[in-house]
């Protein structure tokens, strides 16, 4: 059995081996997705978690807090670091701005509502789509990499039967040794697709989930700027409700 292993190597190594340029190409394509995907998947995956945990942290501490002064406060120190922080920031200084400067420019048109509804809408824009990068290499790579590899096995299989047809030898051993090999291409881009896949989909439902989050706290946060309170805030999270900025009063 070893003298048949030495003298018919079939394998990976003996498959790259007889390849030709298009195929190592193929091959290379394939290494190069398998990287950005994984590559994507980890650090997309570390940055929704510490986004997850800041943003709780950050609804912890605004729900609890005794005024918009004290987030103002808090996010001056420490910055706005998750989406919900983002867009306290954004909304409670356009509402400042509003106060102090009025209307100057046609992009602060309108009353303080207008004004801080147009901010909110924007930042809400700005989370989704920084959010959303990223995810279209994933489905990319996720919905070429198998026929990249089907393309790799048919071009493997195509070489494979003209050099038997130039052989001479059509026997069963002959013939399923090269396409056995030509078919590892088929299984590499499965290989590379079924992660990115499985990624996209599970950071499409974290990004669904985080804007349904979002668009909540956003009708919150307009309504308290806008009326002075956020309506059931106050009951759901068991606090008092916030006092308006003393910079907005």
């Amino acid at each position: 059995m070893d003298t048949t292993a030495v003298n018919n190597p079939i394998g990976f190594g003996h498959f790259i081996a007889q390849a030709d340029v298009v195929g190592k190409f193929l091959l290379g394509v394939l290494i190069v997705m398998s990287i950005a995907s994984w590559g994507l998947i980890l650090a997309k995956g570390i940055a929704q978690f510490l986004r997850n945990k800041r943003a709780n942290a950050f609804l912890d501490f605004f729900w609890n807090a005794r005024s918009l002064d004290a987030v103002q406060a808090e996010i001056s120190t420490h910055g706005a670091r998750d989406p919900f922080s983002h867009l306290s920031a954004h909304a409670m200084h356009a509402q400042a701005h509003h106060a102090r400067h009025g209307a100057a420019k046609l992009a602060e048109a309108g009353s303080a509502n207008d004004f801080i509804t147009r901010t909110i809408k924007k930042v809400l824009d700005e989370e989704t789509t920084r959010l959303e990068s990223g995810l279209t290499t994933l489905a990319t790579i996720g919905a070429t990499a198998p026929f990249v590899g089907l393309f790799g096995t048919v071009w493997g299989v195509y070489h494979a039967l003209l050099a038997i047809g130039m052989s001479g030898a059509g026997t069963l051993d002959k013939v399923a040794g090269p396409v056995g090999e030509a078919l590892i291409m088929t299984g590499i881009g499965l290989a590379v697709a079924i992660p990115a896949v499985m990624g996209y989909n599970a950071f499409t439902r974290g990004n669904r989930v985080l804007t349904a989050r979002l668009d909540a706290f956003a009708y919150e946060l307009h309504s308290f700027l806008t009326l002075g309170e956020a309506p059931g805030a106050g009951v759901a999270a068991n606090v008092r409700p916030l006092k308006q900025p003393a910079s907005a009063a």
